[in-house]
């Protein structure tokens, strides 16, 4: 019988303390890591932007027409980042961005790619900061589909790394190692 009593509270105090151990994810941490990891991604993004060299950006994997060049994937990447987080925090777009940057021959140096995709990058760390978490739940209608908030975030981080990934390519055919993978 004593046996028994000490191996119940034995387990007892083993189940106390993990217990105690454990803590709630509150969406005031979501928000804190949403917001580390559009920051992160700032930084692993710039880090493919300044491995480029700068009479590479209009450089294309394949010489199809149809291919974006690499300022164009970037550039591309920057006007989604204002575009879908807009949609999903109605954060207003700030009025220097134009629309059809990707397009624009003036826009494809890598300085001007620099500071679109930097400011897209800003754009969207403040809208999520700004963003009451009591909200991310809403629906919001985005190419006509239905999502919450929250997702649309996500959505809008998952493109950008999709873009920023592809140029990895890009950067392999010019010859030139692309920056290590940045997890934190």
């Amino acid at each position: 019988m004593k046996k028994i009593i000490k191996l119940t509270l034995l387990l007892f105090i083993v189940a106390s303390s993990l217990n105690a151990k454990s803590q709630l994810l509150t969406s005031d941490d979501i928000k804190t890591q949403m917001v580390n990891d559009w920051e992160r991604a700032k930084s692993y993004t710039d880090q493919y932007l300044s491995t480029m060299p700068g009479d590479k950006y209009t450089f294309k994997a394949v010489p199809v027409d149809s291919v974006r060049n690499f300022a164009q994937q970037m550039l591309h990447l920057a006007e989604a980042n204002f575009f879908l987080m807009s949609k999903a925090t109605d954060a207003k777009t700030p009025s220097f961005v134009k629309s059809d940057l990707e397009h624009s021959m003036s826009a494809q140096t890598m300085d001007s790619v620099t500071y679109y995709v930097n400011a897209s990058y800003d754009f969207c760390i403040k809208a999520v900061k700004d963003l009451d978490v009591n909200k991310w739940g809403e629906k919001v209608k985005v190419f006509g589909m239905e999502t919450t908030r929250y997702a649309m975030m996500n959505k809008t981080f998952e493109h950008q790394t999709h873009h920023r990934g592809q140029t990895t390519i890009y950067i392999r055919v010019a010859g030139i190692k692309p920056p290590q993978e940045k997890l934190f």
